[in-house]
C-alpha cells in the first residue's frame, strides 16, 4: 500500500452558472519516503490537488488515502485533527508569525498534539538543528533572511515528524543563492531522515532535485517521469 493513494479524485467548484473543474479523474500513488515534484501552468490544479492531499479540501468525486486512512471520509473537525499530526505545510511565503520567536513558531504544530514542554522543546532543538538553525531560535522573522525564514518554515513543517510533508512552491519567493540551500536542504531531509515531500513548483530546478516529476494540465495528470538528481554543492 502506497502512503498517499489517490482514487479517481474529481473537484469541481461553481462560479455563477459556470462549473469549473481543476481536476478531472486523477489517480495517483506516493510511496512513503519518495520526493515527488508536481508542475503545470497555472490553473491546472496542482495546488488543488496538493490541498486535497492535506485534507485541507474535500475531493468533489473519488477516494483519497494517507497512511492507511481514507480522508474524504473524515468530517471537518476530524481532518483538523488528523492534519496536525500527519501533514507539514511548506507555503512559498514562509507565513511565520512575526511576534513569535523561529522556536515559537516551529513550536506552533505541536501545541495542538499531546505532547508536554519537555517533549516539544526536545523536537523543536532536534528539528532547528537539523535545519541549522539552532543559533537562531531566539530570532524574530525580521532579524531573519529569506532563506533563513524559510528554513523556519520547513522546521515547522517536518517538526511533528507528519506522515507527508507538502510545499506550495517553496522557493518561489526566494533568490537564485537561499534557492539552491533550501533544495540542498529539502533533499537532505528526504534521504537522511526518510521525510515524504510533495512539491508544487513552476521552476524546473526546484523539479529536477524530486525522485518523481510529473506533470498536470487541464486537470488530468498526463505525463510522469523519472528524474536525475541534479549535483547541488553541498557544504
Amino acid at each position: 500500500m502506497a502512503l498517499v493513494e489517490v482514487r479517481n479524485v474529481t473537484k469541481e467548484y461553481s462560479k455563477g452558472e459556470q462549473k469549473i473543474t481543476p481536476l478531472k479523474d486523477v489517480s495517483l500513488d506516493v510511496e512513503k519516503g519518495d520526493l515527488v515534484s508536481l508542475m503545470g501552468a497555472s490553473g491546472s490544479g496542482k495546488s488543488t490537488l496538493l490541498n486535497l492531499v492535506a485534507g485541507i479540501d474535500h475531493p468533489t468525486a473519488g477516494q483519497l488515502s494517507v497512511g492507511g486512512t481514507e480522508i474524504t471520509k473524515l468530517s471537518r473537525s476530524q481532518l483538523a485533527v488528523w492534519r496536525a499530526a500527519n501533514v507539514g505545510y511548506i507555503f512559498q511565503m514562509h507565513n511565520l508569525i512575526p511576534v513569535l520567536t523561529a522556536y515559537e513558531n516551529i513550536e506552533m504544530p505541536l501545541l495542538l498534539l499531546p505532547l508536554s514542554a519537555a517533549e516539544r522543546r526536545k523536537r523543536i532543538e532536534i528539528t532547528l538543528d537539523a535545519v541549522g538553525l539552532s543559533d537562531r531560535a531566539d530570532h524574530y522573522p525580521r532579524q531573519l533572511s529569506g532563506g533563513q525564514e524559510q528554513r523556519v518554515g520547513i522546521a515547522r513543517a517536518i517538526v511533528a515528524d507528519p506522515a507527508v510533508v507538502v510545499g506550495d512552491e517553496p522557493t518561489g519567493d526566494l533568490d537564485a543563492e537561499s534557492t539552491e540551500q533550501i533544495l540542498i536542504l529539502i533533499q537532505r531531509l528526504n534521504e537522511e531522515l526518510g521525510t515524504t515531500f510533495i512539491i508544487v513548483t513552476h521552476d524546473p530546478k526546484t523539479a529536477a532535485i524530486a525522485r518523481r516529476r510529473l506533470r498536470l494540465e487541464k486537470g488530468e495528470l498526463i505525463e510522469s517521469e523519472p528524474a536525475r538528481l541534479p549535483e547541488l554543492k553541498r557544504a
